[in-house]
């Protein structure tokens, strides 16, 4: 082995772990104290110690302690904070429904009290008086500046008036002729001519130039010189800060209100198949395919007769009011040539395929009751025993869909109310003859599908619109992308949709721009808006909007976790 060098004995062979762990011990495990405390050199009796921590400068009281030194003088209310420029009013809340919407207070947490209140109490609005005066940038400020200098004289004054420049040369030239004259001129010479003197005219004299007058008196006229037609606002006439060089932005903000986009109001009318042997149950709900979204939540209504509902009667004993509803106020914040409006039929759950349970729909028709007589009341007594056994179970039956921009822009081109006839292909039965009616309006239909039209839902005239066909749901298909690929390929020519099985069946709906205050509606959490004279009709319900961007608006509303059951029983599927 190989000798040592002499350094090489003399090195320490401390392990770094070692030295670090040393360190910690003796500065509480800071390496950047550490850092400090050799960067300031020596350390000194008086040092802060390491573990103590530093008391926060209480910033009021240091206010209080040491006020700024305002010298007294006749421009001290210019640098000190105006004491009347804030102004409290407590405005009342506005309050939509016949009652509130948020719980009772009971024996809950203070914090949570607390913000209960802050859905019930009243507005606090802060005004500021000088806020005009300020350096702030705002809105409405350029059209005040038009309104103050309305009835103000126009100033015109030398440098404004450029006078034409050949006239002015004209007038230069005459002069020099006029002045190059010496026959008048004592000495002769261009510098010493007095011509122009003797063709000038006099100045006017300046009247009690040379009188005595007191100062205070000079003093005093200057003052009322000052104040004679003089505004009432002179700093404001000030030319208004531009938008993009302000010093600083004081918007005064609204108060704070419930969102709502453009409503529609969607009224179901009737649904009838060419069979009925048992209760149908459908929804409604708006989806927009660009974004790919669903932009609202279902709604569901009920348009079974009474023989087929009592069906079901051992399942539901006693329906709310709220589940009779059959029309329905969609928002929508963000209309566009994207949006459709998909209706979605459900039937008792039974036993076997989709595809079997729906094929009597597709194989009867109306015309032929008599002769399948016997068939239809086996069928007609199947759906008993179902609904007896699995009345509270739903599976997925049919769906359809509507382009609502097409019938938005159809109906708005029209000169009356139109009820329009909607169906996919010409097929044979009784109903598929009555369809042949409606090729001009669907051909109506199909222009307005080219271009980019303004998407407005608040003009255009009330229409009824009558569906004609559904699409058979099919079992490998019930998710939402499956249908989103749907409902792009009926924006163009496919034969995507033509491989579907249609289920002949007749739906009537009106659209129509929902006005401003429905009578007998409900919110989404099924709360009584005003007006509502009568608890015992029929209501309009208010549906819920998923907008398909952000909307940056305070929560005003209160709404509860737990949504009240829009429909007897939440559907199942097969």
């Amino acid at each position: 082995m190989a000798e040592r060098r002499a350094f090489a004995q003399k090195i320490s062979r401390t392990v770094a772990a070692e030295v670090r762990k040393q360190i910690a011990g003796q500065y509480g495990g800071s390496p950047q104290l550490l850092k400090n405390l050799s960067v300031g050199g020596n350390a000194t009796s008086n040092a802060i110690p390491l573990t103590e921590a530093v008391e926060p400068v209480d910033f009021e009281e240091y206010l209080i302690t040491h006020p700024p030194l305002i010298e007294s003088g006749p421009l001290r209310d210019l640098i000190e904070f105006p004491p009347d420029d804030i102004e409290v009013l407590y405005t009342p809340r506005e309050c939509r429904t016949l009652g509130q919407a948020v719980p009772e207070e009971g024996e809950n947490d203070p914090h949570v009290r607390d913000c209960i209140r802050s859905y019930t109490e009243d507005w606090a609005v802060f005004n500021r008086k000088y806020h005009k005066l300020g350096t702030a940038f705002n809105p409405n400020t350029l059209d005040k500046q038009k309104e103050r200098q309305r009835g103000l004289p126009k100033q015109v004054f030398e440098s404004d008036e450029l006078p034409d420049h050949s006239s002015y040369q004209d007038d230069q030239d005459d002069l020099k002729r006029r002045s190059m004259s010496i026959d008048d001129t004592p000495r002769g010479s261009w510098a010493c001519s007095i011509f122009d003197l003797k063709n000038s005219q006099p100045d006017a004299l300046l009247p009690h130039l040379l009188d005595r007058v007191p100062n205070e008196e000079i003093d005093r006229h200057n003052e009322d010189q000052r104040k004679s037609n003089r505004h009432r606002e002179l700093f404001a006439l000030h030319p208004a800060l531009d938008e993009e060089e302000p010093i600083e932005r004081h918007c005064v903000p609204d108060v704070p209100k419930e969102h709502f986009g453009q409503r529609l109001l969607v009224k179901c009318l009737s649904l009838k198949f060419e069979i009925e042997i048992e209760p149908i149950f459908a929804s409604l709900a708006l989806y927009d395919v660009k974004e790919k979204k669903k932009i609202s939540e279902n709604f569901y209504f009920d348009l079974n007769s009474e023989q087929t509902k009592a069906m079901l009667r051992p399942h539901i004993p006693s329906a709310a009011i709220s589940t009779l509803a059959r029309s329905a106020v969609f928002s929508i914040t963000y209309p566009s040539q994207d949006v459709f409006l998909v209706i979605k039929l459900e039937k008792v759950l039974q036993q076997g395929d989709i595809g079997e349970c729906a094929e009597p729909y597709m194989v009867f028709k109306e015309s032929d009751a008599a002769k399948n007589k016997e068939k239809l009341e086996k069928l007609r007594s199947q759906s008993e025993q179902f609904c007896q056994r699995l009345g509270r179970y739903r599976m997925p039956f049919a769906w359809t869909a509507i382009h609502l921009m097409n019938i938005v822009n159809s109906a708005g081109s029209l000169e009356r109310d139109t009820e329009l006839e909607m169906g996919l292909s010409e097929r044979k039965g009784s109903w598929s003859e009555r369809r042949n009616s409606s090729i001009v309006g669907r051909r109506s239909l199909e222009r307005t599908t080219s271009g980019d039209e303004s998407c407005s839902l608040t003009s255009f005239r009330p229409a009824t619109l009558t569906v004609t066909n559904f699409f058979k749901q099919e079992g490998d298909r019930l998710s939402d992308e499956d249908l989103y690929k749907f409902l792009a390929d009926m924006r163009r020519p496919s034969s995507v949709l033509r491989r579907l099985r249609p289920i002949t069946a007749q739906l009537k709906i009106d659209i129509s721009p929902a006005p401003e205050s429905p009578h007998y509606c409900l919110t989404p959490d099924l709360l009584q808006v005003k007006p509502y004279p009568d608890s015992r009709v029929r209501p309009t319900k208010e549906i819920l909007e998923f907008p398909a961007r952000d909307i940056y608006v305070p929560n005003t509303t209160y709404r509860g976790v737990i949504r009240h059951v829009t429909k007897a029983f939440e559907p199942v599927q097969y």
